[in-house]
C-alpha cells in the first residue's frame, strides 16, 4: 500500500484510565491531505506526536503506524521518513536562512553545488529568491512559514504531517499560507494528514475531514 495507516490507535496520560479519544484506524493515500477536526485539548497534537515518534514519555500509546506498507511504530522519530509541520514556523536563529534549509536537505543530494543549488532552487519556488544570506528574524510571518515549509520538503519526507500550521496567521495571512502549502504538498503526491479546529482549514483542503 502507497500511503500512511494507522491501525488502532488509542492514547492516554500515563496512569489514566481513559484514552485522550476512542481508538483510531485510518489510511490516507499518496496525495490527499485527510483533516482531523476537533477542539482544542482532545489530543489532537498528541496525535500527530505519536506518529511522528516525539510522544512525550507522560502518555502511554498502542497500535501502529505503517507508511507505503512498512510498520514504523518501532522507529526513533529521524528514521520514519515523516515531516511534521508546526503552528509555530521556527527557524534556527544561529543559522542564514538557506543554511536552514540546507540543515535538512535529504543526504542523497551530495556536493555543496548540488545542495547549494537545491536549496536556492527550493527558495525561489517559495518566492524568497535571494534570501539564502538573510537572518530569519528578517523574514515576516508569511516569509518564515515558507521557508518553513521549505526546510521540511526538502528532506523529501515520504509522509507529512500538519499540526495546525496556520492558526496563529491573521486571516488574510493565512489564506495565502495555506494555499502554499496546500499546492506544494500535492506536487509532492504524497499523504498528507492534517490536524486542526478551524473548518476553513478542513474545507480549503478539499479532501476527507473525520472528527476525533
Amino acid at each position: 500500500m502507497s500511503g500512511l495507516e494507522l491501525g488502532q490507535v488509542s492514547i492516554r496520560r500515563a496512569g489514566a484510565a481513559s484514552p485522550l479519544f476512542p481508538a483510531l484506524s485510518l489510511e490516507v493515500h499518496a496525495g490527499e491531505i485527510l483533516t482531523i477536526m476537533g477542539p482544542s485539548g482532545i489530543g489532537k497534537s498528541t496525535l500527530i506526536d505519536f506518529i511522528g515518534g516525539h510522544l512525550d514519555a507522560g502518555f502511554d500509546a498502542s497500535g501502529k503506524v505503517i507508511l507505503n506498507g512498512v510498520d514504523v511504530t518501532g522507529r526513533p522519530a529521524e528514521a520514519r521518513g515523516i515531516g511534521i509541520l508546526f503552528q509555530d514556523a521556527v527557524l534556527f536563529p544561529h543559522l542564514s536562512v538557506g543554511d536552514n534549509l540546507a540543515f535538512a536537505l535529504d543526504r542523497r543530494i551530495a556536493g555543496r553545488f548540488e545542495r547549494r543549488k537545491a536549496v536556492e532552487d527550493a527558495l525561489a519556488s517559495a518566492g524568497l529568491r535571494g534570501f539564502y544570506e538573510r537572518d530569519p528574524a528578517t523574514l515576516s510571518g508569511g516569509q518564515r512559514a515558507r521557508a518553513a515549509l521549505m526546510r521540511t520538503l526538502l528532506a523529501a519526507p515520504r509522509a507529512l504531517l500538519l499540526d495546525e500550521p496556520f492558526a496563529k496567521l491573521d486571516p488574510e495571512l493565512r489564506q495565502e499560507i495555506r494555499s502554499f502549502v496546500f499546492e506544494h504538498v500535492r506536487i509532492r503526491d504524497i499523504p498528507v494528514l492534517m490536524v486542526t479546529h478551524d473548518p476553513s482549514d478542513a474545507e480549503a483542503a478539499g479532501g476527507r475531514s473525520l472528527a476525533l
